[in-house]
């Protein structure tokens, strides 16, 4: 049995790799919006953080009202309880990839999690 999975280039407008890699204990989807366009619905969590990397592109995200101007290159966490949304640019598209985790859930980091 292999101790790791791997896949191959991810195209489209969202991809969710939790079962493309067997993941368990985290949610990771690759995500790209067009110039203008937004995730069409405000949503939080009850238990799980969301880590977003801004991987090419321009846009904002709206979390608690509050307007974030995100461009390449960019990291942002959001709290389970904060209600967000993502709009590209009104001339640009965005692709970020998002890792979602249970907050509070991480027992060592990586030096102290070593063999």
């Amino acid at each position: 049995m292999r101790n790791y999975t791997k896949i191959g280039k991810i195209e489209g407008a969202r991809t969710e790799l939790h079962d493309k890699l067997n993941l368990t204990g985290a949610e990771i989807s690759v995500n790209t919006l067009d110039a203008g366009s937004c995730i069409p619905f405000v949503h939080a969590h009850k238990e799980n953080e969301e880590i977003y990397f801004i991987s090419s592109g321009k846009g904002k995200a709206v979390v608690d009202d509050e307007e974030i101007t995100l461009s390449e290159g960019d990291w942002i966490r959001i709290a389970p309880a904060g209600k967000r949304q993502f709009f590209a640019g009104p001339d640009s598209p965005i692709s970020y990839i998002c890792i979602q985790v249970k907050a509070g859930s991480l027992g060592a980091y990586t030096a102290d999690d070593a063999l």
